[in-house]
């Protein structure tokens, strides 16, 4: 009969499960761990002790995943650019999620037009990312004396976190 209607009748006995569910991955919310305030005093504390303890005069700067400042701090002593150029260490470690040395090794290998790479410009060893479970959470970068000395700061810091 044409024009005429039709109904079904769908017996459940159970729950539904859609046929798409299992085309899409998982899409719950994923964990991310974060540094918090705490955390950047801690590490700020003992990069200081570590600086004080062998009398060197330097600026500590403390970023997040992002490299946006968290922390600044200038020792008594420690030179006015090294309130640039700490923040700018750390910012290339937590953007890059390695050492800055890795960038400082580059250029100094031949390839300098890696010096022209926008918002990168901490490229001198004394930036250490933070990592926990593989992640970058954040990054210390310490100027003002020997980048070795530095980047030894700045890991004394990082240790304080236990990770």
């Amino acid at each position: 009969m044409l024009g005429g209607s039709c109904a079904w009748v769908v017996l459940c006995t159970g729950p539904v499960r859609s046929p798409f569910v299992s085309l899409f991955p998982d899409t719950s919310m994923k964990t991310k761990h974060e540094l918090e305030l705490a955390d950047v005093k801690a590490v700020a504390a003992a990069a200081e002790a570590e600086a004080l303890k062998n009398h060197w005069a330097v600026t500590i700067a403390i970023v997040d995943d992002g490299g946006h400042l968290l922390w600044l701090q200038r020792l008594d002593g420690a030179a006015a650019v090294s309130s640039h150029i700490a923040p700018s260490k750390a910012r290339t470690a937590a953007l890059g999620r390695r050492e800055s040395k890795v960038y400082e090794d580059i250029v100094n290998g031949g390839r300098t037009a890696f010096l022209s790479a926008p918002t990168i410009d901490g490229l001198l060893e004394g930036g250490v990312p933070i990592l926990k479970d593989g992640q970058c959470i954040g990054a210390v970068g310490v100027s003002g004396v020997k980048s070795t000395e530095d980047a030894q700061i700045a890991r004394a810091g990082i240790a304080a976190l236990g990770l």
